[in-house]
């Protein structure tokens, strides 16, 4: 017959051995890795997921977070190059690449955090006070994100820490000060806007001057080159009616009159106070233009006839 205290013993053996196993092994999860510390001292590091082997009772496992993890910053007051004050608030990410060194340096996320905390803003201050604030807020902010990250990630080497991205997200003037300079910036827009209109007022005066100028010596030359064609036109018309003269000077005399009749009995109330035998109506005594008085006499060249 089998004792008791075999049983009990036996259940007792089985249960350390149960122990024994579990404290064995320690699993790995895919977003994590862990640090094998034997008496306080690392021996080993398990990077891959899984089941793994330690030695019970004695070796401790510590995860490490092998994620991208954040860091958030709290608002800092920066002074740039030209004096100016800034409120930055920025943010960082990084991840743990070398455990022991994390585990060696730091310990923990929370250590890491606070420590990271202070070169950040370290690096902040370096980078941002050796720049302007027109280069902080619009010019130049990609690259010095760029610049503090590459800083920080040096600084963070020696814990075992891969910086792998800086932002900024806010930069602006403490509050007391916004209002001051939005004014001198709308002051200083509305200068340059009243300079542009000069400007252009200017240039609007000097082109319609040149208008001006170019239209006063178009028509000058037009009224120049009508009166040479005007004159040219009289001198054509009075060489025409001097040929005419010469060749019949009582039918010239006769056209004249005529055209002076038209033109000066044109309108319909035309009243003339002239003697009729003015010699403006001597054609409307004849076609000769004569008097039948100095039709009837005879001319001088003719003898008077003798008396019967």
């Amino acid at each position: 017959m089998r004792s008791p205290v075999t049983g009990i013993v036996a259940l007792i053996l089985l249960f350390v051995a149960a122990i024994t196993a579990y404290s064995s092994f320690f699993t790995v999860q895919q977003t994590e890795q862990a640090l094998v510390v034997r008496l306080g001292r690392p021996v080993d590091i398990a990077t891959e997921p899984g089941l793994h082997v330690k030695a019970p009772f004695i070796d401790t496992v510590i995860p490490i977070d092998r994620r991208i993890l954040d860091l958030e910053n709290p608002s800092q007051e920066v002074i740039a190059s030209d004096q100016k004050r800034l409120v930055v608030d920025a943010f960082a990410r990084y991840r743990i690449k070398d455990a022991l060194r994390f585990y060696q340096s730091v310990g923990s996320i929370q250590a890491a955090n606070l420590q990271l905390t202070t070169l950040l803003n370290a690096a902040l201050r370096r980078v941002l006070g050796e720049v302007t604030f027109i280069q902080v807020v619009r010019d130049e902010r990609e690259a010095l994100m760029g610049r503090i990250r590459d800083q920080l990630d040096h600084e963070a080497d020696g814990y075992g820490i891969q910086v792998v991205d800086v932002r900024i997200r806010r930069a602006d003037l403490p509050e007391q000060n916004s209002q001051a300079v939005y004014q001198r910036m709308q002051t200083e827009r509305q200068r340059e806007a009243a300079e542009f209109r000069a400007q252009g007022g200017q240039k609007a005066q000097e082109i319609r001057a040149n208008a001006d100028r170019e239209a006063t010596v178009i028509v000058a030359e037009a009224n120049s080159k009508a009166e040479q064609i005007r004159g040219e036109g009289d001198a054509e018309r009075n060489r025409l009616f001097a040929e005419a003269y010469s060749k019949d000077p009582d039918f010239f005399a006769f056209y004249r009159s005529m055209t002076a009749y038209e033109t000066g009995l044109k309108g319909s109330d035309t009243r003339f106070l002239l003697k009729p035998e003015s010699d403006f109506f001597r054609f409307f005594g004849g076609p000769s233009g004569k008097s039948s008085a100095e039709a009837a006499a005879p001319t001088s060249g003719q003898a008077a006839a003798p008396k019967p």
